[in-house]
């Protein structure tokens, strides 16, 4: 009976025993697989895995910034815009024969009238160019005429009408002309009472006006009005890094009296004896943009061709000038963004 009680009582410690020992067991893998509270894990060092990689982390930061930094290059010349490609819908159009790009370092001269250097076309080869606009009307008819004959002019904007006209001035951008400038408000640059610094910032004042309007950095092309060149401009254009423009033909489109028949005539009996050139032309005039669909005509007949002038480089605007333009439109620095940086189409 005292061992049949005895085993009994062995019995039971033992599964008391056996139990505690699971208890112990079961409960120890559950805290260590239970999430640890944010003081446990902030107070756990890092594994030694961790540690080795943040130290390398902090020696490849430390030996990259102890490193002299590289001195920045030079800021580039911006290169131009980029007009896409358009398909032409004329079949007979008078079109573009060659796209020339011009380096403008040192400030080159083109037209013979006033520069002989740089003899660049041959024989029936001809550049548009048109002087003082933008302006309603005009410049949209001489825009309409060569897009129907999907060729391409050089334009020489006055600053005052950028800023009237900058809409007009960007569709002719747009439609992958180029566009220069041609001073701030046309004045005779060698004028009895214009001094050298009245000049330059009358061509200063000019190129940011245009840069304005256009929302981009012009083409460093000028043009002198009236084709006065004053000779310390000249000299700071070579500094400046601008190209000078005179002409070979002047279509006289802004006289008294000036027809579109009378303009042809000019245009061609002249061309007719050199037999290339510039074309000096005016899309501020009203009978110049009625001339040219039957201008644009004649040349094709006379199997002349047209080449286009494309800078190498835009034409960097000093910030001063900028600055005082801004000032004199009373234009809110907030809205003196181009709008290409404010508004972007992002899908169709």
């Amino acid at each position: 009976m005292r061992n049949a009680l005895g085993l009994m009582l062995a019995s039971v410690v033992a599964a008391v025993v056996i139990a505690a020992g699971g208890w112990f067991y079961y409960s120890s893998r559950a805290d260590q697989a239970a999430p640890k509270t944010i003081a446990a894990r902030a107070a756990d060092p890092l594994p030694a895995q961790a540690k080795l990689a943040a130290k390398d982390d902090v020696a490849t930061t430390a030996a990259i910034a102890a490193k002299p930094a590289a001195p920045a290059p030079a800021p580039a010349p911006a290169p131009m815009p980029v007009q896409q490609k358009s398909t032409c819908a004329n079949p007979n159009a008078l079109g573009v024969s060659r796209v020339v790009e011009i380096d403008t370092t040192g400030g080159p001269g083109f037209g013979f009238d006033h520069f002989k250097q740089f003899d660049f076309l041959t024989d029936k080869e001809v550049v548009l160019t048109f002087d003082d606009g933008p302006w309603p009307v005009n410049t949209p008819a001489v825009l309409k005429a060569l897009a129907d004959e999907c060729t391409k002019g050089l334009f020489f904007s006055v600053g005052k009408h950028a800023t009237y006209h900058p809409e007009i001035l960007r569709q002719v951008l747009a439609q992958g002309h180029t566009v220069g400038a041609h001073t701030w408000s046309h004045v005779n640059l060698n004028g009895k009472k214009m001094t050298e610094q009245m000049a330059k910032d009358e061509v200063e004042k000019g190129f940011s006006a245009v840069r304005f309007a256009l929302g981009t950095n012009p083409a460093p092309f000028f043009r002198f009005p009236q084709l006065q060149h004053n000779p310390a401009i000249v000299s700071y254009f070579g500094t400046r890094n601008v190209a000078m423009f005179s002409t070979d033909i002047d279509s006289f489109d802004f006289r008294k009296g000036a027809t579109p028949e009378k303009i042809i005539e000019t245009v061609m009996t002249r061309l007719d004896k050199l037999g290339k050139g510039i074309i000096l032309m005016h899309d501020f005039q009203k009978h110049t943009g009625e001339a040219m669909p039957a201008l644009l005509a004649r040349l094709k007949a006379g199997g002349y061709k047209v080449v286009q002038m494309k800078a190498k480089t835009t034409f960097q605007t000093l910030p001063e000038y900028d600055e005082a333009l801004l000032k004199d439109l009373k234009v809110p620095t907030s809205s003196a963004r181009p709008i290409g940086s404010v508004v972007q189409t992002v899908s169709q």
